[in-house]
């Protein structure tokens, strides 16, 4: 069995690893076999990342099928006071075959214990936002801008291992190594994604809002309002997005919202439109208790396109029913509304709230 260790130059990480756990207690690992059924392939190699008063590659490699029990016993020696276990796509693979492995070779596992956090799984709900084709490693890295020395896949390093296996070429050592290697270091490098899984989970806050006014294309005047943000975890690529008037654009750890002003009149729609009277020649609806007094022919019981009252004022879209009471132009109209009081402006939280609505409204 050999076992072979270099530092990891971490500089141009950018996701706050702490934010996973104490670095002490991580473990990134990636495994190499040569087949995807444990009782019939072999594991010829576990790659991981430690954090000992920095941060390092260590590859633990069988020179041959029957090291293997050696290499899974220097792997859960590794695994001593970790806490949290970060793959590419570990949870499908590589966790589930060395729990297996372990298990044909007698050893105890404590893989059960520990937090997993597979980067797959964080990054492939983006994927149509971020333009991936797939969400293979090698593709992700790419959109990075990753650059690799390996260019080799898994598939064909099967046979490279059997040559090493038998001729101990060092040749086929040093690809086995690399390939490996690369996968590691592209590994740490992919967690700057998990920025956008954090945005998607409103992992920041409000910092700034402000009004404005502009001149739009056909210099007309508007305003909107814009909501200033920090996010706890920069985005490694810019981003922008619209959804029905309103943009987000994110820069690092820097994000702004623009929002449509609107003023004018609205409709609110009473639920219990059995309870009211519409007023056709004066276009509103009384509660009963109320229009009951008006003579019959001017009145007319209210329906649910007709039970509303209107209100004139300054408001903000909304695309779910967050803040009451919600105000449309039409009963069928999609588009929905809610008033921009004083009290709303002075409250972080609640622009926290809409800024929330809006951002996950944005990523879908």
């Amino acid at each position: 069995m050999k076992r072979i260790e270099a530092a990891l130059d971490t500089s141009l990480c950018m996701y706050p690893l702490e934010k996973l756990g104490k670095k002490e207690e991580i473990l990134f690992v990636d495994i190499e076999t040569t087949g995807f059924t444990t009782k019939t392939s072999a594991l010829y190699m576990i790659g991981c990342i430690v954090y000992e008063t920095e941060w390092k590659i260590i590859q633990l490699m069988s020179e041959n099928p029957t090291q293997q029990a050696q290499i899974l016993q220097a792997f859960l020696s590794l695994l001593q006071g970790k806490k949290t276990i970060i793959t590419y796509n570990g949870d499908n693979f590589d966790i589930p075959y060395l729990k297996n492995k372990c298990k044909q070779f007698g050893l105890q596992s404590p893989l059960d214990g520990l937090t997993s956090i597979d980067l797959y799984k964080c990054i492939s709900p983006f994927k149509k936002l971020l333009g991936l084709e797939n969400c293979k490693q090698k593709t992700v890295e790419q959109f990075l801008d990753i650059e690799r020395d390996d260019k080799f896949h898994g598939g064909e390093l099967i046979s490279i291992y059997n040559d090493y296996c038998a001729t101990k070429s060092s040749y086929a050592y040093n690809v086995l190594l690399l390939h490996n290697a690369d996968d590691m270091r592209g590994m740490m490098r992919l967690t700057d994604l998990i920025a956008y899984h954090d945005l998607s989970k409103m992992d920041f806050r409000v910092v700034k809002v402000q009004s404005n006014k502009y001149k739009d294309y056909f210099g007309n005047t508007k305003e909107e309002v814009l909501i200033k943000m920090r996010l706890n975890a920069p985005l490694p690529r810019q981003l922008t997005l619209g959804y029905l008037g309103c943009a987000l654009s994110v820069t690092g750890d820097e994000a702004f919202i623009k929002v449509p002003i609107v003023r004018g009149e609205f409709k609110y729609f009473y639920d219990n439109y059995k309870d009211y009277y519409y007023l056709p020649n004066e276009d509103i609806s009384l509660h009963k208790s109320v229009a009951g007094y008006v003579s019959k022919e001017f009145r007319k019981p209210a329906t649910a396109r007709t039970c509303y009252t209107r209100k004139e004022g300054v408001f903000l879209p909304q695309y779910d029913c967050i803040f009451e009471p919600v105000f449309k132009t039409d009963y069928d109209a999609k588009e929905a509304y809610f008033e921009l009081t004083g009290e709303f402006k002075k409250s972080q939280e609640s622009f926290q709230t809409y800024a929330a609505h809006l951002v996950g409204k944005m990523l879908g």
